[in-house]
């Protein structure tokens, strides 16, 4: 908070990885993710005097990671492309192709929700940030976070269900 470059560098480092990974799964490109990450980090080194409480470091940092995110999404609205997530580092190496299966299914579903709703998702399910902090990082009171958050998974889940029926034909309803 004074200004040394080589203490945030350190904390940029530890989280730069993070911050890319998730700004990903918001939205859906790895290089619109790396821009955003870099934004948030630029905004933290620019604003970070103005942090009332150290201790909440991380969740004012998501904040300026979704708030750069929405900048993203705004700009580039007509450019939609894919993200591929890829398999954790240290799997084992059997078969992997229904894990793959699940992950492609999993990522699809999620581009079909909205960008509020991916959001909120990521935030919650992929860093597995509390309701508090996620109402924090969004800007969104709490109730809404759990509202949005619960219409979302039952959307994912219908979703998905559908998925699995459309092909599967042979084996009924899931």
């Amino acid at each position: 908070m004074r200004g040394n470059h080589d203490a945030f560098a350190v904390l940029a480092g530890r989280s730069l990885g993070r911050l890319v990974g998730t700004a990903g799964l918001i939205v859906r490109d790895r290089g619109y993710a790396e821009d955003a990450a870099q934004d948030a980090l630029v905004r933290a080194w620019r604003d970070l005097p103005t942090l009332r409480d150290p201790d909440h470091f991380d969740a004012w940092l998501y904040r300026l990671l979704v708030h750069a995110c929405q900048d993203q999404l705004r700009r580039r609205r007509h450019e939609r492309t894919e993200v591929a997530i890829l398999p954790e580092h240290g799997t084992q190496q059997e078969d992997q192709t229904e894990h793959i299966a699940e992950r492609d299914e999993l990522a699809w579903s999620l581009g079909r929700l909205t960008d509020e709703q991916r959001t909120i998702v990521v935030l919650r399910y992929y860093l597995g940030l509390p309701y508090p902090e996620i109402a924090e990082a969004t800007g969104l009171p709490i109730g809404t976070v759990k509202s949005r958050l619960s219409r979302s998974v039952r959307y994912l889940e219908a979703a998905l269900a559908a998925d699995a029926r459309i092909t599967a034909p042979g084996r009924g309803p899931v």
